[in-house]
């Protein structure tokens, strides 16, 4: 590579931004490929990486050549929706549409932001942007960089049900259970005509017509995302397990519509409507499934995101105010009081106490703090009161830094993730192929156009790739997912997978690994000493006490089944030989003298 290309590459990557944009709609790896390749066709794009199990696309792409919205257009083109959420904010100081106008320009530059509108009557800036990556307090900056105050509105409640995830969880369920509303009566016509053909009920169940009326709903209701994903996939001259469904529940369906309207010589119509309209039901329920596991593999975000305090007190002229934490700037003085999460990091300026930092630090014990000490956000303030100075806010935090680290880990791929990939890609023209090889086999051996079809209709529908294309990066997902619920962290796929090889496990911390808590591993009294009277002394005093060293002796008790101070009406030193311990003195309201 000559010196003027290097140096144009170097110019490329320091001018590329980095976004994560939510992708709704993909089913399997032949899905996420296809995003992927539209992606990095792009002039612009730089690198793009699609991840099946957080149905996330992370792309790297140069601003001056590709906008974010381009991006947006270029995965619906190809057939997938980005899912956009709404934020608004309060706008203080706007007096005419040239404010509006220069607050839309600063809101619309901000990193995320799709569509950026203000209205001068009210106040209010609506702004749309990908349902991840986006920072409110990067949105509150560029409105003060435009010279106006701004707050984050919140609605009362909140609206259930706005989560992604949680949206596309419910899509499936109620496909799933409307298939299958359906798709019961056909079953169980077809369970009666066996065990009873010349009943009333398999009579019933039996008419073709009511069949067809059952099984079409099913057919181009609750199977139409198939069809639909089968048409952008096709389109885009690839072929993916959607395919594989709509061929084969349609060839049985509109087989048995052909062979209804078009009776043999009996006069008896051989229909398979229960078999289209089961495979639906069964495969729109494995579809929920998948939904849920995945919807399951991210928690560990939110359990992550839970640590953070959802309000701050921030000391204002007129004294503390409660704020939203998105509201919090730097430069800001926060008042924490005793059991309070710290919101943000800063450096403490005013007042003495200890803090649980374990949530980052893995140490079992609170750490003092005092003035000058720094201190980190969604860590716990154990005893006393203080006063901080925010340093680091929003994106910015350690918490945050911490979130985004496990987010890209889970939106990266291992390299076996792309092997797994090009063998999804290559899976289904090979399995049409194996079909088409059946029908013709059968037809071939016995003539009859039914023998080869059922057989070609059970290839297409079991041969589905979506194991192949979900396992790994299910495994990526709930991976850094769960250790980082843990406390151990990784950076990316590739070190994940490399932890398998891993053999020697080298730790510098300072000679202790701690399990974040203090726990009683061994009671050695005096002798002469029981080791119940003793442990059930030292609780009874402890019980009380917040201290984690005491919080540790009270619960070892309890696990024991001895009592503690709820339990105890007193404790004595004894003035027996064996002077040197406690017993318990059950039937005395206070120590003997």
């Amino acid at each position: 590579m000559s010196a003027t290309e290097v140096e144009a590459r170097a110019r490329e990557q320091a001018d590329a931004s980095q976004v994560t944009l939510p992708v709704a709609g993909m089913t399997c790896a032949s899905c996420s490929a296809r995003v992927e390749r539209g992606l990095r066709h792009m002039a612009g794009v730089t690198d793009a990486n699609v991840n099946l199990a957080s149905a996330r696309a992370s792309v790297r792409y140069n601003p001056g050549l590709v906008g974010l919205n381009d991006l947006i257009g270029q995965i619906r083109e190809i057939g997938y929706e980005v899912p956009l959420q709404t934020t608004r904010l309060a706008v203080e100081g706007i007096v005419c549409a040239s404010c509006v106008q220069r607050i839309e320009r600063a809101l619309r530059a901000a990193p995320g932001v799709v569509t950026a509108s203000v209205n001068l009557a009210t106040g209010i800036a609506t702004v749309e942007s990908p349902a991840v990556d986006l920072d409110p307090a990067a949105l509150l900056g560029a409105i003060r960089d435009a010279g106006y105050g701004a707050k984050v509105l919140r609605d009362e409640g909140g609206e259930a049900g706005t989560d992604p995830r949680e949206r596309e969880v419910r899509q499936w369920r109620n496909r799933a259970l409307f298939a299958g509303a359906l798709a019961l009566p056909l079953l169980a016509g077809m369970f009666v005509h066996l065990v009873a053909p010349g009943s009333t009920v398999a009579t019933v169940l039996g008419n073709v017509w009511l069949q067809l009326a059952l099984a079409t709903p099913v057919q181009f209701g609750a199977g139409w995302t198939f069809y639909r994903d089968s048409y952008f996939n096709l389109r885009g001259r690839n072929a993916n397990m959607s395919v594989l469904v709509a061929l084969g529940t349609s060839a049985a369906y509109f087989y048995s519509l052909a062979a209804m309207l078009r009776p043999g010589p009996t006069g008896m119509a051989a229909t398979y409507f229960e078999t289209s309209a089961l495979l639906i039901a069964l495969v729109l329920f494995g579809k929920y499934l998948e939904a849920v596991a995945k919807g399951r593999a991210s928690q560990a975000i939110r359990l992550l995101l839970g640590l953070q305090a959802k309000t701050a007190r921030v000391l204002r002229e007129g004294g503390p105010v409660d704020v939203a934490l998105a509201d919090v700037q730097a430069g800001d003085v926060v008042l924490v009081r005793p059991g309070e999460r710290i919101p943000v990091d800063g450096e403490v300026l005013e007042g003495r106490s200890t803090i649980d930092e374990s949530m980052l630090t893995g140490e079992s014990l609170p750490v003092e703090k005092g003035p000058g000490d720094a201190v980190v956000g969604a860590s716990l303030n154990k005893t006393g009161s203080f006063t901080f100075r925010a340093t680091r806010v929003g994106r910015d935090t350690a918490l945050a830094q911490i979130v985004r680290a496990v987010e890209r880990a889970q939106g990266g791929k291992a390299p076996i993730q792309r092997v797994a990939d090009v063998i999804s890609n290559y899976f289904v023209p090979v399995v049409l192929g194996i079909a088409a090889v059946t029908f013709v086999g059968w037809y071939l051996a016995t003539g009859s156009l039914t023998a080869a079809l059922l057989p070609a209709v059970a290839v297409l529908i079991i041969a589905c790739p979506c194991a192949l294309g979900l396992a790994t990066p299910t495994a990526i997902m709930v991976g850094p997912g769960r250790g980082a619920s843990q406390g151990v962290l990784f950076r990316g796929a590739e070190h994940l997978e490399a932890a398998g090889r891993v053999t020697t496990v080298v730790l510098d911390k300072t000679g202790t690994i701690t399990r974040s808590e203090p726990a009683v591993t061994d009671v050695l009294p005096v002798e002469g000493v029981a080791t119940e009277d003793l442990l059930t002394a030292a609780a009874a005093v402890e019980d009380r006490s917040e201290h984690p060293l005491a919080r540790a002796i009270a619960d070892h008790a309890r696990n024991q089944h001895l009592p503690t101070a709820t339990g105890l009406r007193g404790v004595a030193r004894s003035r027996s030989p064996r002077a040197c311990g406690w017993t318990l003195c059950p039937d005395r309201q206070r120590a003997p003298a």
